[in-house]
């Protein structure tokens, strides 16, 4: 007897017509038969024409113009600016001058303290010994530089973004006002906005706050907005009907219920400052970001590691104990809670003096452990060895020159020779179809404001890096992360590299890729995938193990393979994480593209950093302002959106 084959439906034209995302190619196709030949009559075709380019280049010189002649004269100048500085300034040296009178001892005592009542003995064990390995490292000093700095910026970013999240989650006109402006501070690249608060501050500790309060800002008020708006509307009903104000409502009901929220945005502006660090140090902020700086400029990985170190441990610190009192609200309170504050808050004055006695403040230099020599020695020794003349598979060298040749040149070069509509074309296509015809638009908008800036061409040499460096990383983070969520002993293993990674600033990475791939677009890329791999991982290893496991014994009950339960199951359910995680990949990738500049990177990040060096205005703003142009396009075309209206898009 013949064997029927059952052959897979075929889909014919009226059930493609059907289908939303070829009627919407169908449409945009039809819109570009009628306007690519007028935009080709009218400006011809190849690189953005120059008849559509802005010149901003002479309003900005007269606004720096401006700043600089006025800067010692002007009212605005003298009678808020420059209190606003002195305000800082004062602030900034109150902090530091008590943490170096308190002493080593006492600092290190007083941060166990906390963590202890906070989060328990481990982390307050944890907390002594990551203070006291800053010590070790030969880094105090700087560490209270840095903390007296981060404690001033971040007591001002959550100041500022409470009261932006407070409008925005109070008023719907505000939120809709604030968004683009808080999206605007979170893509702008630090260096962007780093000279005009140079020129109004100059160099120092005042500009280097405010830079940080811009960047660290923007996650308090989110949330706060966040936290305001979600709050139970039953309880406020309750609170309402019992004749309080909209103040007293405010105080009572509204920001208590949203105080895991806030603190949350507190956690966050912590650690978007301490990120800062490093980057401020480049306008005189002074601390362990002036140690990693230099160390940067001289190729110095010893003395960058000894700096970024502590970073590294005060940010992981402040993270756990941020995180671990956001778990602890709304929990009973412990009996004898506050006596037993009072007795180990006199246990750290006694140290305290203790050590002021001894005369004991400073750090003993006879403890310092001096590590640069060491890892100088180590990394000469892959350099040596690694970099090239490596046998069979060649050196880091070889292979920064053949991913340069192979990858990053053809990507560039194929982007910088289509036509700039076809690129306009491509960004609309990609956006309508997973989001709506808003998306499409605000995307090609972004992407003709590039053009219109007149940076066309390095943007789509930043882009061609951007793609490059987001292929690798999704490559290796999906991998690393299918792994991790179908293993528990991998994933516990990853957790602390994870971590370390994810809190290391962005310059860290510089120094050692640099040293192994040398200077030039490839250790620009390296450094980026570095820096975006653990939040792709993280979210991919979430994403999968947040599947329903409901899901995965049905399937295994039918005899599905692990294999076919991670295809058929496992990656379809966790789609929106996986979606996520090509966002986040985006972004991070595009915030350290554009630090590589300075290790010759090039394009869009070697002239925000060039604007920054020579003053610059216009050409490091323009080139900000297409940063920023260019990852909201970035962010369209990666984050689908679905209409709740039942007419489609």
């Amino acid at each position: 007897m013949a064997t029927i084959t059952a052959s897979p439906p075929r889909i014919g034209l009226p059930g493609l017509l059907k289908n939303r995302a070829f009627q919407k190619l169908l449409l945009l196709a039809v819109a570009a038969a009628i306007l690519v030949p007028l935009a080709n009559a009218r400006w011809a075709s190849g690189s953005w024409p120059s008849a559509l380019t802005l010149d901003f280049s002479e309003p900005l010189a007269k606004a720096s113009d401006w700043i600089i002649d006025n800067r010692d004269s002007h009212p605005l100048f003298l009678y808020f600016f420059g209190h606003v500085s002195n305000v800082v300034v004062i602030a900034v040296r109150a902090v530091y001058l008590t943490l170096l009178a308190i002493g080593w001892a006492g600092v290190t005592a007083l941060g166990a303290l906390v963590a202890w009542r906070v989060a328990g003995v481990r982390l307050a064990l944890g907390t002594a010994v990551a203070f006291l390995a800053c010590g070790l490292l030969g880094m105090w000093v700087p560490t209270m530089q840095t903390l007296a700095l981060m404690v001033v910026a971040v007591v001002a970013s959550v100041v500022v973004g409470m009261l932006l999240g407070l409008a925005a989650g109070l008023s719907d006109r505000m939120d809709r006002v604030l968004r683009p402006v808080l999206d605007t501070m979170q893509v702008l690249p630090a260096f962007a906005y780093l000279l005009p608060v140079v020129l109004v501050f100059g160099i120092g500790v005042p500009a280097a706050v405010l830079a940080t309060v811009i960047y660290a800002a923007p996650p308090m008020a989110r949330l706060t907005s966040l936290g305001l708006r979600g709050a139970d509307k039953e309880v406020l009903e309750a609170v309402e009907s019992l004749g309080s104000t909209a103040r007293q409502r405010l105080l009572t009901a509204r920001l208590p219920l949203a105080r895991k929220e806030l603190l949350l945005g507190v956690n966050q502006t912590i650690m978007m400052a301490l990120s800062m660090a490093v980057i401020a140090a480049v306008i005189g902020a002074g601390g362990l970001g002036d140690r990693v700086y230099q160390a940067l400029a001289s190729v110095d990985v010893g003395a960058a590691l000894a700096a970024g170190i502590p970073i590294v441990l005060l940010a992981v610190v402040l993270d756990r104990v941020t995180a671990a009192a956001g778990e602890k609200l709304g929990a009973e309170p412990e009996p004898r809670g506050g006596l037993r504050w009072l007795v180990a808050l006199i246990g750290v004055v006694a140290v305290a003096v203790a050590g002021r006695l001894a005369g004991r403040l400073d750090w003993p230099e006879a403890w310092i452990v001096g590590i640069a020599e060491p890892v100088n020695r180590a990394v000469d020794w892959m350099t040596a060895h690694l970099y090239s003349g490596v046998p069979v598979i060649g050196g880091t060298a070889d292979w920064a020159g053949h991913f340069t040749t192979w990858v990053l040149d053809p990507v560039r070069d194929g982007l910088q020779w289509l036509p700039w509509w076809s690129v306009l074309l491509i960004v609309a296509a990609l956006a309508w179809v997973i989001g709506t015809w808003r998306t499409a638009l605000t995307a090609v908008l972004a992407m003709a404001a590039i053009g219109a800036l007149g940076v066309w061409k390095p943007s789509l040499d930043t882009l061609s890096q951007v793609l490059a460096a987001v292929a690798v990383t999704l490559v290796l983070g999906f991998a690393t992360g299918i792994a991790a969520a179908r293993s528990d002993r991998l994933e516990r293993a990853l957790r602390p590299v994870l971590d370390v990674f994810q809190t290391m600033p962005q310059f860290v990475y510089l120094i050692p890729v640099v040293a192994l791939f040398g200077v030039g677009r490839a250790p620009a890329v390296a450094a980026a995938i570095v820096y975006a791999l653990p939040a792709v991982i993280r979210i991919t290893t979430q994403g999968l193990r947040q599947v329903d496991p409901a899901a995965l014994e049905a399937s295994g009950s039918l005899g599905a393979t692990s294999w076919q339960q991670l295809k058929q199951v496992q990656l379809p359910l966790a789609r929106p994480a996986l979606l996520l995680a090509v966002n986040q990949g985006l972004v991070l990738v595009l915030a350290v593209v554009v630090i590589g500049g300075l290790v010759g990177g090039g394009a869009l990040g070697y002239d925000v950093v060039f604007g920054l060096a020579q003053g610059d205005l216009a050409t490091g703003l323009v080139a900000g302002a297409a940063i920023v142009c260019l990852g909201l396009m970035l962010d369209r075309v990666t984050q689908p959106t679905e209409r709740r209206a039942k007419k489609g898009a």
